[in-house]
């Protein structure tokens, strides 16, 4: 029986580096029809209680695991599977669109394009732009690049590396669930509150091996990993949330700049977050500097998880050739017997 994880390293390379060549398709994206997807089931489900909620999520991540895990199996032929693992890495990663909505705010804020920079703030975050000033908008766009490095690049080929496809869509699942229904309003306190814990639970690690990779690669945008390290053990549960607080610690510190503070949303809820790093505020330069963290990050990311499967996979083939030699040829176990 063929292993059936096995291309799975060289399927997350070239899904990879079919997100880095075209980024996110224009048209038809496999993440926009499963939001279309959820929003009907959530207009059948919708109640202001969780365990409406609970059976929200195991309807849209559930029934992705097990789509997912039925195309895995399906690939039998070693070029098939690794066709769909590359088809389902590139679907899933965001690292390239990230960089490219980043550096337009970085090009907006630098013509001083104020009104342009805040339409297009939505793009990366759900703040209410209308208000924010120049340093406000560097602001957002740093600490989203910082946090959506972990969502759309780092954990998507975290659990890629350890469950393949059925784990590379079932993470794209809660995390765009998370998005669509992980708020703290009206609405969807109870309701969204499984998406929003499943989350969390889903970047644990992901978030934190996104930090400490930031840490690493400091020294790739000015800054000094120990300073980095240290503002992200000292400051990163300050942040509301568990995860996200992490990265964007981290980027503070390895960019230097100092992260937090009060944020509007739409709706006119405010929040007040703890302040991050130790430096000045970010300015407009530091947008490009986060993004290239993002990317080195980024492709870190991919050479750990294609070099975790690569090893696996060949420690697998050498112990099955081990069992094979140890047991000898078929007619010797047989005259054995």
């Amino acid at each position: 029986m063929t292993n059936p994880k096995s291309g799975l390293w060289l399927g997350l390379l070239l899904g990879a580096g079919l997100d880095a060549l075209v980024g996110d398709p224009r048209r038809g994206h496999p993440v926009a029809a499963f939001g279309r997807t959820a929003t009907a089931v959530e207009s059948r489900l919708w109640a202001d209680n969780r365990v409406r909620g609970v059976a929200h999520v195991l309807a849209c991540v559930g029934t992705t695991a097990v789509a997912g895990t039925l195309v895995a199996k399906a690939s039998r032929s070693a070029p098939l599977r690794v066709t769909t693992v590359a088809l389902s890495t590139w679907a899933v990663l965001g690292g390239t669109s990230l960089g490219r909505e980043g550096a337009a705010m970085g090009a907006l804020l630098e013509r001083g394009d104020l009104a342009g920079a805040r339409e297009r703030l939505p793009h990366l975050c759900g703040r209410d732009p209308a208000a924010l000033d120049a340093p406000e908008l560097a602001r957002a766009t740093v600490e989203s690049v910082a946090e959506n490095t972990s969502d759309a690049v780092v954990a998507p080929l975290f659990w890629g590396a350890v469950a393949g496809v059925p784990g590379l869509l079932a993470y794209r699942a809660v995390n765009t669930l998370d998005a669509m229904v992980g708020h703290r309003n009206p609405r969807y306190e109870r309701f969204g509150w499984a998406a929003a814990r499943l989350d969390d639970l889903a970047n644990l690690v992901p978030a934190r091996l996104t930090g400490l990779l930031a840490v690493a690669l400091a020294p790739l945008v000015g800054g000094n990993p120990t300073v980095a390290l240290r503002t992200m053990r000292r400051d990163g549960a300050k942040h509301p949330s568990p995860n996200a607080g992490r990265c964007e610690a981290a980027f503070a510190g390895a960019l230097g700049v100092r992260l937090g503070g009060r944020n509007v949303y739409y709706g006119d809820r405010v929040e007040e977050r703890g302040l991050l790093g130790d430096g000045s505020p970010p300015e407009t330069a530091d947008i490009a500097r986060a993004v290239r963290l993002s990317r080195a990050v980024g492709v870190a990311s991919v050479v750990l998880a294609a070099g975790a499967c690569w090893l696996r996979s060949s420690r697998r083939s050498r112990g099955t050739e081990g069992s094979r030699a140890r047991r000898g040829p078929w007619w010797s176990r047989r005259s054995a017997a």
